[in-house]
């Protein structure tokens, strides 16, 4: 009862300056039911990794994943927040800003951190400085990622040195259920299962190395969690995880290369959904695949 007084509260009046209160609706897929914040963090602070699948422009999904985090340190968790919005070149950054060695505006000047970084993601650090929490980057370089789209996996062999910030272990097949969620996405409308409408030959070369560039993100991400979870001090650490929900949705992209790498582990997966009606939503059957939780807020 204490607990859910206080995950009340905490969503009533978010920390680090953001004020008012939170929309949300929270839907267990699993069970078909709707059901509230804290039976959803009582059940995932059980899990070894957390997705927390994100809107990118939606402010309400920032403060949202802010909660999870807070509601999770209440009930005692040894959290790992690790994220898509930082890259393992600005490590050596972040772990001195994280050490209070480095200003903010230093550390800002060598992270290259994302446009809205201050209303976004700047809550969600300074909770983790504030409570020690270890800080993951867990992207791969935007510049790597570029070269993969323009000339494919082969721009890896080029890096010499950089090589370590990419992921080792690649499985970046271009078929499969994600890889048609990924055409979809860019092209705004399925693939054409129609030889005869097909893209030409040189579009799907782009759009397949387009999605090769997608596939490094996601291992790299993977990688980066199973890292942190083998290595951090705490004998029993869950690594939260926050990135934009297509890369975690329906178990694919970096959480089902996250499962790859930890086998037997629990990966429990978040997806934020901005709605125009929270109170008449009604999840879809496509929906009741997306994650083990959804999470309505408003648009």
């Amino acid at each position: 009862m204490i607990l859910a007084l206080l995950g009340t509260l905490a969503l009533l009046q978010p920390p680090h300056g953001a004020t008012g209160y939170v929309p949300h609706r929270v839907f267990d897929t699993r069970h078909k039911s709707f059901t509230d914040f804290e039976s959803m963090l009582a059940d995932v602070a059980r899990a070894d990794v957390i997705f927390v699948g994100e809107q990118h422009d939606n402010p309400n999904t920032h403060r949202l994943e802010l909660a999870v985090v807070d509601g999770l340190m209440r009930r005692r968790v040894s959290l790992v927040i690790a994220l898509e919005m930082f890259e393992r070149d600005v490590q050596p950054v972040l772990d001195k800003y994280a050490a209070g060695t480095i200003t903010e505006e230093e550390f800002l000047k060598g992270s290259r951190p994302w446009p809205r970084y201050a209303t976004d993601y700047r809550p969600l650090i300074e909770f983790a400085r504030e409570h020690h929490l270890p800080i993951v980057a867990a992207n791969v370089p935007r510049p790597i990622a570029a070269n993969v789209s323009k000339a494919g996996l082969s721009a890896l062999d080029a890096l010499g040195p950089q090589r370590g910030f990419a992921a080792r272990e690649l499985q970046c097949a271009a078929s499969g259920q994600y890889y048609d969620r990924f055409v979809a996405e860019m092209t705004g409308h399925a693939p054409a299962a129609d030889p005869k409408t097909a893209p030409p030959a040189d579009a799907r070369t782009g759009t397949d190395r387009f999605f090769l560039a997608q596939c490094v993100k996601d291992e790299t991400m993977a990688e980066s969690i199973a890292a942190a979870f083998a290595n951090t001090s705490v004998e029993r650490a869950t690594i939260v995880h926050v990135n934009g929900a297509f890369h975690t949705d329906y178990g694919q992209g970096a959480a089902e290369r996250t499962r790859r790498r930890l086998p037997g582990r629990r990966v429990a997966i978040l997806s934020m959904l901005p709605v125009d009606d929270i109170d008449g939503v009604v999840p879809g059957e496509e929906d009741l695949a997306r994650a083990e939780y959804l999470v309505y807020t408003v648009r």
